[in-house]
């Protein structure tokens, strides 16, 4: 019983932080684009489950794989090579691509090692990059180290993704 209460309120939590994320998109009148990897999709259809999303999400680009993300992304093989996909390098040539690709101006990307397996050394499970592009400003990019299990990562992950979104578009606010 307590474990479904647990997983109700974190629904609940993400649901909020996304139909934030809607009334913030919609107010500055920006559509939103993702291009996820370790989360499949999960911030797309986080914003989606928000009424009237239509309005202010553009598309959503899943690459879990290298050559998704060199096809739909733009992602470079020397970036590739050079980082891993679980990179800083990586996650901006994503977000960048995603709103080249779209007719979105602000992108979110997510590449990570979520688990149980995958994890490094340098890399460990709960390891998560993300970087969110604004056109016509400097994309921004942040690694995460999240506990737990697979399903965890990815919650904390999606939960960030979300809030990253937010502070962008503060900071755009602000600036307006």
């Amino acid at each position: 019983m307590l474990l479904g209460l647990n997983e109700l309120f974190e629904d609940i939590v993400v649901y909020k932080l996304a139909k934030q994320v809607g009334e913030e998109l919609q107010r500055v009148g920006v559509k939103l684009a993702t291009a996820e990897s370790c989360t499949g999709g999960w911030i797309a259809q986080e914003v989606t489950a928000v009424p009237g999303s239509s309005e202010w999400f553009d598309c959503g680009f899943v690459t879990y794989s290298n050559a998704a993300k060199k096809r739909m992304l733009g992602v470079r093989e020397e970036t590739l090579v050079a980082h891993g996909a679980v990179s800083e390098a990586v996650v901006l040539e994503m977000a960048e691509g995603a709103v080249r690709e779209s007719d979105a101006s602000l992108s979110v990307a997510i590449s990570g090692v979520a688990g149980p397996d995958g994890g490094s050394a340098k890399k460990p499970v709960g390891t998560v990059w993300m970087a969110w592009a604004l056109r016509g400003e400097t994309t921004k990019s942040n690694l995460y180290r999240f506990k737990g299990d697979r399903e965890s990562v990815r919650q904390q992950a999606v939960n960030q993704a979300l809030k990253g979104i937010l502070d962008c578009l503060s900071k755009r606010s602000l600036q307006s």
